[in-house]
Parts: C-alpha cells; structure tokens; sequence
C-alpha cells in the first residue's frame, strides 16, 4: 500500500487525467485531482460530439468513493492562476469534494496533463493559437515556480508527446542526441520540429522543465508519448459511469478511436493524403503503466529524465486496413478514402524511435491486437446511436 504518498494529478477530467487518479486511488495513493473543464467546454463551444455523457468530476469522484471506499479530492479551478497552483504546496488549498477537507500533505508525485492537447484546435485561428499557448505554458511555468519554492523535492511527470521530435531522417533517440563538432562532444536535447502549434508549446514545456532542472535542481521526468486508443480501464469496468470522455470528433479525437467509429457508422476511414504517416501509438492502460512506473523511478534531484511512451509504430494506411479488416469481420463495410491532406506534413517519411526505457523499467505492454481492435468497436457499438457524423471531419487546414 501507498497510503502515505500524495499525488497530485493536474487536468484530471481528461481523458488520460481521470483513468490516472482511479489507477493510483486504487494504488492506495492519496490522490488530489485538479481540473477546469477546459476540455468538455471546449467540446461544447465548437459542437463537437463525445461518444456518451460523462459524470463531471465531482460526480465521478464521488461514485468512485460509493464503489470503493477510496477517496479522490477534487479541486475545479483554473491553473492558468498561480496561486492556485500555489496553494497545493502550502495548504491553502481548498477542495470543492473530499471526504476529509483536511489538507492531505505536499504531493510527492506531481502528474502534468493540464494542456490543450489537440494540434487542430491549436491552428482553428489565432484565437485558438492563443489560448493554446497561453493555457499550456502558464500552467507549466506556474508549477514550475511553485515546486521551486515550496517543495523543490517534487517529482513532476509530464506528459509531452513525440510529436516534439517531428520525423526526422534520422533515428529518434529518447530525448537526448550525443553531438561530436569539430572534435568536440556534448549531449543535447534531440532536436526538434513540430508540426503543429499545440506540439510547438510542448517543446517549450520541455525547454521549460529543462531551464528549471539545470537551474533550480528540480527534478523531472517527460513522457513523450504517442497517440492514445482504448477506453476501458480495469478501474472504468466497476461502473460505466466511470468510463473516461471519449472523442471521435477531428478536434480531440484520436486517429484509432476516430476510425473505429467511422467504421460503425459507415463513414469512409479518412486517411489523409497517401497515408504513409507513422507514428508511434499506445494503449490507454499503458499509459497508465508508464505514469506509475516513472513515479516508482524518479530522477535524482537536477536531472531530467525523457522517455519515448510508445510501444508499436503504425502508418495511417496500416492503421486503416486494421480496422476495416476487423469491422469486416464483425459484420460491418468499411470503405477506406484517401483525401486531400488538410496538414502541412510528410505523407511518406522515415521514422525509427527508440522506445526501450520504460520497458526496462517493467512496464508489460498492450499491443494492437485483433482481439483488442475488437473490443474497442464493441464498447463504441454500444453507443452508435450517438454518434454524429457531422462532427467527424471538418477539414481543419494548416
């Protein structure tokens, strides 16, 4: 048991942040859950469809304590204000739900997933571009001044995504690059290039975290990690009610969970351009894995651990053959459509990440299986009739 070790997990209603806060509850972690509901707002403003209703997450926190018995503090509030993020290291916290409105202790274990987290949405216009940067780095600057002077012995995990790194022609190592230059050696950041604007402020996270680190002796540990697919949790399966959100839209959708759906609907698999863009992709329970097994391992103070949180590579020509050959089997005609790409981006490339890291570490990965493509069209089957194929593709352009 953990029941002495506090985690603080930032954008908690998530789609990753809520399966974390059930995952280290059910640790036995103290678990302290912090979100604004950015992410259904927005879902709101632009009209965008989520597979079936969510609790909000008091709500959820709630059932989760009539499930378990365990008890999942609930904080809505803005990180944007430093304060806020403030007050969880000097006890002036306030919860809108717990059992015990005492204050539960610094966190030693801070989870970062507290940003706008879609590339489309960042380029809709020059509004969204700013929101984005303004919501992403302020939240990170914010945590990082705030274990630099209240708690500089927090560990923070951030979730970064390997689309940081782009797809250069070269191998991607995990973070890191040894440099030789006219005789002489250095280790450097891998370089890197983004593709949208919402992975332009990852890199400025990880360039914010590094500054902090080199400069205040902080220490922490990024998670470059690849798109997300799945639902269902060991933790979800206790009550459907506790299922995390589940896009299907273009905006926040992931390319697997968006496929799927468009296969029950009958919608043609949007690939875009030549579908040669590979990526590296990873179950939702993985994520999990990885998030606990980077908390069991943290880095010494003044270093700045990076891990590649992949565990297979795919094209978007694989990834679309994989899904219409199992919507075929279950029944379904599936019609794959190449269009034209809305993105700026290289449709044929090379890509060779290293991804070793956290397996060493003991995380058991979940691969993309047929059996667990099979599963996911089944819990979405459920809810069909929800589905609404106006939201699916709007052809965002950049």
């Amino acid at each position: 048991m953990n029941s002495n070790k506090h985690i603080l997990i930032l954008g908690a209603d998530g789609y990753l942040g809520w399966p974390t806060a059930m995952y280290f509850s059910k640790l036995g972690y103290q678990v302290t859950a912090v979100d604004n509901y950015f992410r259904r707002n927005a879902c709101t403003e632009l009209d965008v469809g989520m597979l079936y209703p969510v609790p909000s997450l008091i709500e959820r926190a709630k059932i989760w304590y009539d499930k378990t018995g365990k008890e999942i503090k609930v904080v809505i509030g803005d990180l944007q204000e430093p304060e806020l993020v403030r007050s969880f290291f000097d006890g002036r916290v306030q919860y809108q739900w717990a059992v015990d409105n005492a204050f539960t202790g610094i966190p030693e274990t801070v989870v970062h997933y507290a940003e706008q987290p879609s590339a489309p949405y960042s380029l809709l216009n020059y509004k969204y571009a700013n929101v984005t940067i303004a919501n992403n780095l302020l939240i990170t600057n914010n945590l990082m001044f705030a274990v630099k002077d209240l708690s500089p012995k927090t560990h923070v995990i951030h979730v970064g995504t390997m689309g940081e790194y782009g797809t250069p022609n070269i191998d991607i190592e995990e973070g890191w690059l040894d440099i030789e230059h006219n005789g002489r050696k250095d280790k450097f950041l891998f370089p890197r290039q983004a593709g949208s604007l919402y992975h332009t402020t990852k890199i400025m996270d990880t360039d914010l975290m590094w500054f902090a680190v080199r400069m205040w002796d902080l220490r922490i540990t990024d998670l470059m990690q690849g798109p997300v697919y799945g639902i269902e949790t060991e933790e979800s399966l206790i009550d459907e009610r506790l299922k995390t959100l589940f896009n299907y839209d273009e905006i926040f959708g992931t390319v697997i969970n968006r496929f799927i759906t468009q296969a029950i609907v009958g919608y043609p698999l949007t690939v875009y351009g030549k579908g040669g863009q590979t990526r590296g992709y990873i179950n939702i329970n993985d994520t999990l894995q990885c998030v606990h097994k980077s908390a069991l391992n943290p880095p010494k103070l003044g270093e700045l651990k990076i891990y590649n949180q992949i565990m297979e590579t795919f094209s978007v020509n694989e990834l679309a053959e994989k899904v219409r050959r199992v919507g075929e089997k279950l029944g379904y005609s599936v019609e794959v459509k190449s269009i034209d790409n809305p993105r700026k981006e290289a449709e044929e490339h090379y890509y060779n990440p290293s991804y070793q890291g956290l397996l060493e570490l003991g995380v058991k990965p979940h691969y993309l299986t047929d059996a667990s493509m099979e599963e996911m069209f089944k819990v979405v089957e459920e809810y069909k009739n929800n589905i609404r194929r106006d939201v699916i593709f709007r052809g965002v352009k950049w």
